[in-house]
């Protein structure tokens, strides 16, 4: 019966440890699979313009 106990907080320690390395990579991916990337209106556009101009120049 210890050799189970053992063995299972073995196992919860690991999925624990896996969960908090995967949460972030998971994360992101979600981010990206649900907006459409940058858009092409607002005030980031215009900052984005604005250096990509000053970059040329």
């Amino acid at each position: 019966m210890s050799a189970f106990v053992s063995s299972a907080i073995l196992a919860l320690r690991l999925l624990f440890v896996t969960g908090l390395l995967m949460a972030p990579i998971g994360a992101v991916a979600y981010n990206k699979a649900s907006t459409s990337g940058i858009g092409k209106n607002g005030a980031g556009f215009v900052l984005f313009m604005t250096l990509q101009r000053q970059a040329m120049s």
